[in-house]
């Protein structure tokens, strides 16, 4: 990935995917518990390996423990979900297609939260998970792109391609749709490498001690 013009040396890359082995985390998230669980997994990632980021970037479809991690974060954060979806709705009504039903609920309380709803023309979700959508992507195609033109009827005029298992699949389906397809890891991507990195230092949350978590992360609730 290239820098864009003017932005430091990024520093301090790691994976929260690591972080999840030892923390205990849902192999996939399609509950409202598996992301709750990400969520710890994601805040002691940020407490282990954040101080040398200059930026965070939470690249997971439905962006658990979000608002968490922008409270102890130094540095700003960027959810995938709320960049694809602020990135899609400044051009007009827009849909969703992800993968797993039981994401459309929790996307739609999610897209609430970012006030967005009026703006989300439709949401439609294929039977296989993002898991299986990644190991097998050719599988997938022709139903994502029958999901994206069944969003594009209802009104929508992009279509956000969902999840990080869902990463390059936008292009190979957009001849396929009438409408502009978003793959949400590359507009969070951009949201990322746009992010004000020298911007005014965030307020600590209140200091708390806490019981049972790992060092790093029972350190930062009580770092002003």
């Amino acid at each position: 990935m290239r820098r864009a013009p003017g932005c430091p040396e990024p520093r301090g890359l790691f994976h929260a995917r690591d972080q999840a082995r030892r923390t205990g985390c849902a192999r996939y998230i399609a509950s409202r518990a598996a992301a709750a669980i990400a969520g710890h997994a994601a805040l002691d990632a940020l407490a282990e390996h954040g101080a040398d980021c200059h930026a965070v970037y939470l690249a997971c479809f439905g962006d658990p423990g979000l608002l968490a991690l922008r409270e102890l974060s130094r540095v700003p954060v960027i959810g995938l979900a709320e960049a694809a979806c602020r990135e899609a709705a400044a051009a007009g009504r827009f849909g969703i297609v992800t993968g797993s039903a039981a994401w459309e609920p929790m996307l739609r309380e999610f897209v609430a939260t970012l006030g967005l709803s009026d703006a989300l023309a439709a949401l439609r979700t294929v039977a296989p998970s993002g898991g299986a959508i990644a190991r097998d992507p050719d599988a997938a195609l022709a139903m994502l792109a029958e999901a994206c033109r069944a969003c594009a009827v209802s009104g929508a005029e992009t279509v956000i391609l969902g999840g990080a298992g869902l990463a390059g699949l936008a292009g190979r389906i957009a001849p396929q749709v009438p409408v502009p397809v978003i793959c949400s890891v590359a507009a969070g991507t951009r949201a990322v490498l746009a992010a004000d990195v020298s911007g005014p230092a965030r307020s600590a949350p209140e200091p708390v001690e806490s019981v049972g978590l790992g060092p790093a992360l029972a350190a930062r609730l009580i770092d002003r």
